[in-house]
């Protein structure tokens, strides 16, 4: 426990300063440095006999979409991710001369381009919001703390299985002591981050972005008893990989992205 705590503080004292002072533009470079990481434990896990061809292909492509949602035109991001997409698969399709290995390596380098380089490019595009720097702390604290609260109350409480057959060891308990610290600290962060956002809207915001995050964890679990691993890598003692550490906010932060545009589009249309 001392190691995975010692990690996470850690990491954080790492992640804050690029956010808060490095503004939009060092917070991009931060997620494309964690975006390279990410993927490159995803081909190790999904396609470890390509491991060459597979880094060849989604670190460069992946960042390359990744920086293209956070500070390209709008326009260009479906075009793009669906020509990278083209490429992946049928660089895929012509290097394996076995026919269902080609098309396993295909779809899961496919979903890998579209798993994780959307998603945090939506991180990315957050923070250049009028109220970025808040959202990005609502959408970390939301995630973080409720993985945090689901751990702790999970171990003291714990008794009624989540999801056995993908996750053993997480419970009902745990999800709700999750969903109590989450609601906890999107208060915390409309007092001191000034979110202009009420408070009814802050703290159902909160509950659904863990909902979003648990359910992330979830994907991620299923994908690795597929690949037969433990963790995505060991980059972070007591977590595991990078990619198990931001597995929730690939799911928590397209939510807060689509959310963010209904609420846009709701004050345009009003």
């Amino acid at each position: 426990m001392f190691a995975r705590i010692a990690a996470g503080l850690v990491g954080l004292c790492l992640v804050l300063p690029v956010l808060i002072w490095g503004g939009p533009y060092g917070a991009s470079g931060l997620i494309g440095l964690v975006l390279l990481i990410s993927l490159d434990e995803y081909v190790r896990m999904a396609v470890p006999d390509s491991l060459t061809r597979g880094r060849a292909l989604l670190l460069p492509l992946g960042l390359g979409v990744m920086m293209l949602i956070a500070l390209g035109p709008a326009g260009a991001v479906l075009p793009a991710l669906g020509l990278c997409f083209v490429v992946v698969t049928t660089v895929a399709m012509l290097s394996n001369p076995d026919v269902p290995a080609a098309a396993r390596e295909a779809g899961l380098l496919g979903f890998g381009l579209l798993w994780v380089p959307p998603m945090l490019g939506m991180l990315a595009q957050i923070r250049q919001s009028p109220e970025g720097l808040a959202l990005v702390f609502l959408l970390l604290a939301c995630t973080w703390l409720g993985d945090t609260g689901a751990y702790f109350a999970g171990r003291a409480f714990g008794k009624t299985p989540l999801l056995p057959r993908i996750s053993p060891k997480k419970t009902v308990e745990g999800f709700l002591g999750g969903v109590v610290l989450s609601v906890a600290g999107g208060a915390v962060v409309k007092v001191v981050g000034g979110l202009s956002f009420g408070w009814v809207e802050v703290l159902l915001l909160a509950a659904a972005l863990d909902l979003a995050g648990v359910v992330g964890d979830l994907v991620q679990s299923m994908f690795k008893r597929w690949f037969g691993v433990k963790d995505s890598g060991t980059i972070m003692p007591g977590h595991g990989g990078l990619l198990d550490r931001i597995d929730s906010l690939l799911f928590s932060a397209p939510l807060l992205a689509a959310w963010l545009f209904l609420r846009a589009w709701a004050f345009e249309a009003g």
